[in-house]
């Protein structure tokens, strides 16, 4: 059984990460830190584990006969943690935030941390002791461009828009994340900015053999939706193949990863929430190629993606505990 260890619970992915793990067949959560909220039983933050656990979140802890810690803290919390707690060298470590994910800064320490996507990294994340979890709007981004990048067929620049629930956002209340705010509104932020472009075109360049790492290739518009949880994103490329030959294309390179779909017809939210999944779709009006993608923020986008790559770091399917359903109406 995989000893489980959890920093910085009582967020939103914290408390995914929680909700998956209770039913994961080879894991136990030994404990599940917030100092805010110490001493409190999981359940009275997380209110859809009434029921399935009598846990408590606790302050302090112990990492003797812990096997992997996840980090759920907020960006930057992964350096600070391990700068100032001692971290045997048996104990693995899966971060959810961005303080690793970039070539530069994946070295703390003995630690080298591994870019946790695994449809281009699933054999280095077998043999990691450290993983840097993708970012949500990230893993979308990156799935929809991946099959492209491997191929050679992002010769010119990529245009995205991107709409993401108010969990992408953090359980920390701000102007934006009130219900008042968001209900029946969008809203555009980070416009060509995004914290998530640099893990982006940095995977591109590693799974193209074309010179594409260069600054503002990848145009970025997100958006806040009016719903809580989800992504939906879709990229326009100029491209020349056919649409038959693109769907062969994606069908061929993501064969081998259990939860990247491809559908010939229209997805939509509903078909990947509270799931690990994403599911993709292909356009083609003339010379341009609209690829669209949907997952949970939450899951194949945070904590999901994070229990898949524990998974593989202890050798066991990548499916394990992950074989969620979706609620379709």
């Amino acid at each position: 059984m995989i000893q489980v260890g959890i920093i910085g619970a009582a967020g939103y992915t914290g408390g995914e990460l929680i909700r998956v793990l209770l039913q994961h067949p080879n894991a136990e959560i030994v404990f599940a830190q917030s100092s805010s909220n110490a001493g409190k039983p999981i359940s009275s933050v997380h209110f859809d584990l009434l029921g399935d656990t009598e846990k408590q979140f606790c302050s302090t802890f112990s990492l003797q006969n812990i096997d992997v810690i996840f980090l759920c803290g907020g960006h930057g919390e992964g350096k600070k943690f391990l700068a100032n707690n001692e971290i045997p060298a048996s104990v693995k470590v899966i971060d959810l935030g961005n303080d690793f994910r970039l070539m530069a800064d994946a070295i703390m320490g003995e630690r080298k941390f591994v870019y946790g996507l695994p449809e281009i990294n699933k054999e280095q994340i077998s043999l990691a002791n450290s993983i840097a979890n993708p970012g949500c709007f990230a893993t979308a981004i990156q799935l929809s461009l991946l099959p492209l990048a491997a191929n050679n067929l992002l010769a010119s620049e990529v245009y995205v828009t991107g709409i993401t629930g108010s969990t992408g956002a953090g359980q920390s209340l701000s102007a934006t994340s009130h219900f008042s705010w968001r209900a029946n509104n969008i809203q555009a932020y980070k416009t060509l900015t995004h914290q998530h472009l640099g893990e982006i075109e940095q995977t591109l360049a590693q799974v193209s053999n074309a010179n594409i790492q260069k600054d503002n290739f990848v145009h970025f518009l997100p958006w806040r939706g009016d719903f809580t949880r989800g992504i939906f994103i879709s990229a326009t490329i100029t491209c020349a193949e056919n649409i038959d030959t693109l769907n062969n294309l994606y069908q061929s390179f993501y064969h081998s990863h259990p939860f990247t779909h491809l559908s010939t017809s229209a997805i939509s939210l509903k078909q990947v929430i509270s799931t690990n999944k994403a599911i993709i779709q292909l356009e083609k009006i003339g010379a341009k190629l609209i690829v669209h993608t949907v997952i949970d923020n939450l899951l194949k986008g945070a904590s999901g993606q994070a229990v898949q790559n524990m998974n593989l770091m202890f050798g066991i399917p990548e499916t394990t505990g992950l074989m969620l359903k979706s609620v379709g109406f």
